[in-house]
């Protein structure tokens, strides 16, 4: 696919959430939220953006820097630019990797709900097994292939599955 069309798709389809959230520090958490939407020239739905605001729970903030806001703060900013076009995806990598206990649940409640209520795909990369256990499915990797591939499992079963991969060579299994 050209780097055009590559742009393209990446914009209008999928979103990003980064552990380094990315944010624009000239622009105020209104403008960064909306910057997809003006990069793609394409006019967002204002009850949509309203609606995620409100979600982020960031209606006060929005005139702030980024600067001026907590690292979960700045986080929920980084989810709402990705929901802000409502894409058929999301890419999370370690999205609550720099946040407290507290604000790294409400993050991954908000993805979690975005899932729920929206039907969109949330695909996330962590080491926290918390955070893997808000996830329908969940994939454990070692030295670049699949050795465990879980439905729904708490923290405490992925932590045990990841505490044994150093201690024995790790065969694939899928469990349900």
């Amino acid at each position: 696919m050209p780097e055009k069309r590559l742009t393209e798709l990446r914009r209008s389809r999928v979103g990003f959430v980064f552990q380094a959230f990315n944010l624009v520090g000239a622009l105020d958490v209104a403008q960064n939220i909306l910057l997809p939407s003006r990069l793609s020239g394409r006019r967002p739905e204002p009850d949509w953006v309203a609606e995620v605001i409100a979600r982020v729970g960031l209606g006060d903030r929005l005139r702030h820097r980024p600067a001026q806001l907590s690292g979960g703060q700045q986080q929920r900013v980084a989810i709402a630019r990705a929901l802000v076009t409502r894409p058929e995806v999301i890419f999370c990598d370690e999205p609550t990797g720099a946040l407290d206990t507290r604000t790294a649940a409400a993050v991954l409640a908000l993805l979690r709900s975005v899932v729920d209520q929206f039907g969109q795909t949330v695909v996330m990369v962590t080491h926290d097994p918390v955070a893997a256990s808000y996830a329908d499915r969940v994939l454990v990797l070692a030295d670049g292939r699949i050795v465990r591939d879980m439905a729904q499992p708490g923290a405490e079963r992925i932590a045990g599955h990841l505490a044994l991969l150093g201690r024995r060579q790790p065969v694939a299994s899928r469990e349900g």
